[in-house]
């Protein structure tokens, strides 16, 4: 687990995730069961290398201060990282996986980034370029799941070791706690927006589905591995501490509205359903 300058940063090609020299046989995070090695086997990329390939970033305005970063070409799963554009710094929740001096030259446009965040190892990308971008800024990771770094930050901010429940204030009105699930040390992050309203930036520790009303949880959302109905509820509780109107997940998917009640009643449901009490009705 080492530093390295830009411009010497390796990819897993499959999750996109940085590490430097030497590499591994395989990507670590890809060999875990909560991602996969392609049948083709391991392959490695560079984001000179995508770049000639197409790669780029492009920018969606979800709402006022929330921007996705939308990776086109890209290497890796395809995650939307926000930028959150607060009064006090913007924060990045998930790193991108591509990085070029037209995508940074655009978030400075939208007042750059103070301080990055990703809910999980897999959304790491390439953050320890972005963050050398923006003048070192603190790279955010959740003690639980620090050994999955491949490749340090030069200002990697480790935090929440103590509880789950632990909260962190990473610019003032953004929040990050832990509830786990999906890894260990994954986390959820709350902004008060300019409306008054909480909105919950929920990585792939909450997921969003085709119904808006609802939401749902995994350990592996491509390997389609459930998690008990006594996590669920865990992590259904952890986050009822935050008025929660709008949910972003780390993909595009949107609970545009009542998005605290949403995970309530979707985590007993799931619950209900994986303890067993319907099995009649299979």
């Amino acid at each position: 687990m080492t530093s390295a300058a830009p411009g010497s940063v390796t990819q897993c090609a499959t999750c996109g995730v940085e590490r430097a020299e030497p590499l591994p046989e395989v990507c670590p995070i890809c060999a875990d069961d909560r991602q996969y090695v392609p049948a083709g086997g391991q392959r490695w990329t560079h984001p000179e290398a995508s770049a000639a390939h197409g790669a780029r970033i492009e920018f969606l305005e979800r709402e006022a201060d929330v921007i996705n970063l939308v990776h086109r070409e890209c290497p890796g799963i395809g995650q939307k990282p926000a930028l959150i554009r607060t009064d006090h710094g913007n924060v990045l929740v998930e790193a991108p996986n591509h990085i070029s001096e037209e995508a940074v030259a655009a978030v400075r446009g939208w007042g750059g980034i103070s301080a990055l965040i990703a809910s999980h190892p897999h959304m790491y990308g390439v953050q320890s370029l972005w963050s050398a971008a923006f003048d070192d800024a603190p790279v955010y990771v959740s003690a639980p799941d620090e050994h999955w770094l491949g490749l340090r930050p030069r200002n990697t901010v480790v935090w929440g070791g103590g509880h789950q429940g632990e909260e962190i204030e990473i610019v003032p009105g953004v929040r990050a706690s832990q509830p786990g699930g999906h890894f260990p040390g994954s986390a959820v992050v709350h902004w008060t927006a300019r409306d008054g309203r909480g909105v919950l930036f929920t990585g792939d520790t909450i997921g969003t589905v085709a119904d808006p009303r609802w939401v749902t949880f995994m350990r592996s959302f491509p390997n389609w591995m459930p998690l008990s109905g006594a996590v669920v509820r865990r992590i259904a509780d952890h986050v009822a501490r935050y008025e929660v109107d709008r949910i972003y997940a780390n993909f595009g998917g949107c609970v545009p509205h009542d998005a605290g009640a949403a995970v309530h009643r979707s985590a007993e449901r799931y619950a209900r359903w994986v303890d067993g009490e319907y099995d009649d009705l299979t």
